[in-house]
């Protein structure tokens, strides 16, 4: 019985000394976001007037829908690897996860969240205003311009590729959220995901519309509203936050228990 005891307390002790979570991976992709964002509005002030003012244009075609044939093979081809991985490699024990572990999951999920954030943050925020101001001053002659070529078929799968893999990620691997499903974790994804099939709406309105590029239109009400559920990542974050106390409540009564039999 003490020889048990023991092992198990030598056990959380060895837990213990393992990295808080993966910083130095978070802080990689992070970093190849910021430059893939970098590279993209470099190729916009290279190529946005010398050859993105007409789609009739070769020039047009060697680099505008060069560029989306890439994203478009390259973004999808990154959903199916990262969401197969973390569906095929998924903790089918979550019952014996131990609490160490299960923290150290909740900080790398946090993580996850944070880069998913930052791919929102650029994509409907600089890009997005950057759009509307791009077709104020051009008319657009195609769905693919310049602005939607790396708004709507870069930046956005890419968040979606990081909001989806969060949210697989939590429910392959923390037991709170394998056995319920969270609203705002449902929204936080569901909503900028929807933006994706409410372009095929926009782009068939302002063909038939001819609508000018003003965001207060109708027209443009699902982007803000599906836009809006960002919000809930507060929610979100609290909801995190509490099961994380949790664990490391229970953490602190094994201590205690740990220490007893000990003494």
């Amino acid at each position: 019985m003490s020889i048990t005891m023991t092992h198990n307390a030598k056990s959380a002790a060895e837990d213990r000394t393992q990295p808080l979570a993966n910083f130095k991976l978070a802080a990689g992709v992070t970093l190849a976001v910021l430059a893939l964002m970098v590279f993209w509005r470099i190729f916009q002030q290279v190529y946005a007037w010398s050859a993105g003012l007409d789609s009739t244009e070769p020039a047009f075609d060697a680099a505008w829908m060069t560029l989306l044939k890439v994203e478009l093979s390259v973004i999808p081809l990154l959903w199916v690897v990262t969401w197969a991985y973390l569906w095929f490699t998924r903790d089918r024990n979550l019952g014996a996860l131990k609490r160490g572990e299960e923290l150290r999951r909740y900080f790398n999920l946090v993580l996850f969240i944070f880069v998913y954030a930052f791919c929102v943050w650029f994509a409907t925020s600089f890009f997005a205003e950057q759009d509307a101001s791009w077709h104020q001053v051009v008319v657009r002659d195609t769905s693919f311009t310049p602005s939607h070529i790396v708004l709507f078929y870069g930046t956005m799968p890419l968040y979606v590729l990081f909001g989806v893999g969060s949210f697989l990620y939590a429910m392959t691997r923390l037991p709170k959220f394998a056995t319920q499903i969270s609203i705002p974790f449902v929204l936080v994804v569901v909503g900028p995901f929807l933006i994706l099939p409410n372009l095929g709406y926009n782009e068939w309105g302002h063909a038939f519309f001819l609508m000018e590029e003003v965001f207060s239109y109708p027209l443009h009400w699902g982007f803000v509203v599906m836009g809006w559920s960002v919000l809930a990542l507060g929610g979100l974050l609290i909801q995190i936050a509490m099961h994380m106390l949790e664990v490391i409540e229970r953490l602190s009564q094994e201590d205690e228990v740990s220490v007893a039999t000990q003494r």
